[in-house]
């Protein structure tokens, strides 16, 4: 899934594991419950801005925010037991 986000590839995936942490429904893609709502979602895929796909993708999970989070944290965990 976040490799295509990272393409600009608006996502049609079924509603299970990390499916809605991933997906923005509507935005990134579509979470479906079933085979009937995969093809209707199929064919609202035009009105999805890949554009907004890749960009989600940028804030969400590119490599140096992902860094910066993780050293963010690191750093928070070492002053509290420093202190």
């Amino acid at each position: 899934m976040i490799e295509a986000m990272a393409c600009g590839t608006p996502v049609i995936a079924y509603r299970s594991g990390s499916v809605p942490e991933v997906v923005d429904d509507g935005v990134t893609g579509f979470i479906v419950d079933g085979e009937e709502q995969a093809i209707k979602a199929v064919k609202e895929l035009g009105r999805l801005d890949i554009r907004v796909v890749r960009a989600r993708f940028e804030e969400r999970f590119a490599a140096s925010r992902m860094a910066n989070e993780y050293e963010s944290r690191y750093r928070g965990l070492l002053a509290g037991r420093l202190a």
